[in-house]
């Protein structure tokens, strides 16, 4: 299984790939998942070679069906690919390619604002979107599922969420 997070940028994605990931050792990446009621914090950290570039990623994101999937299926195992995610509008694709309303670009109106032509549907704007992954991938055998009560057992996630979660909450 792959984990991969994603950037608009690739020179971003390639220059923390290159500072950063690169001189992370395989065997100590982490990978933490906290599940907070329906949404999961996704954490991911290493202790480098090169300290000054010790930093971790983390997201908060909804529980979903690719979620769950990974979750039962990873087998103590996931690479870790860097990707990059750019939006495709009606003049950059191809006329087979779907938009967001899983209507084919053909279907859309070049000289209306790019409105989708079936009637059934809302759409106004040819939207899609192009994810390329990096070649370079880290292999990650330390992952871990938790609960948000047992966060304070594991340092990368206890770290993460104390200074994004709860020491905000106590400023507010």
């Amino acid at each position: 299984m792959n984990v991969v997070p994603l950037f608009t940028d690739r020179k971003e994605s390639a220059s923390i790939w290159h500072d950063t990931i690169h001189w992370w050792v395989d065997p100590s990446i982490k990978i933490r998942f906290v599940e907070i009621d329906d949404k999961y914090w996704f954490i991911m950290g290493s202790d480098s070679q090169k300290p000054e570039t010790n930093f971790s990623f983390f997201k908060v994101l909804p529980k979903s069906e690719n979620y769950e999937r990974f979750k039962k299926g990873h087998g103590g195992e996931a690479y870790v690919r860097l990707g990059v995610y750019t939006k495709k509008l009606l003049n950059d694709v191809k006329k087979d390619a779907l938009c967001n309303c899983n209507h084919e670009a053909q279907d859309h109106d070049e000289n209306d604002g790019d409105v989708c032509l079936y009637n059934s549907c809302d759409c106004n704007q040819f939207s899609s979107f192009q994810i390329t992954l990096l070649k370079r991938k880290k292999t990650i055998t330390d992952i871990k599922f938790l609960k948000e009560e047992d966060v304070k057992d594991d340092p990368l996630a206890w770290n993460c969420l104390n200074i994004n979660k709860y020491s905000k909450s106590e400023k507010i």
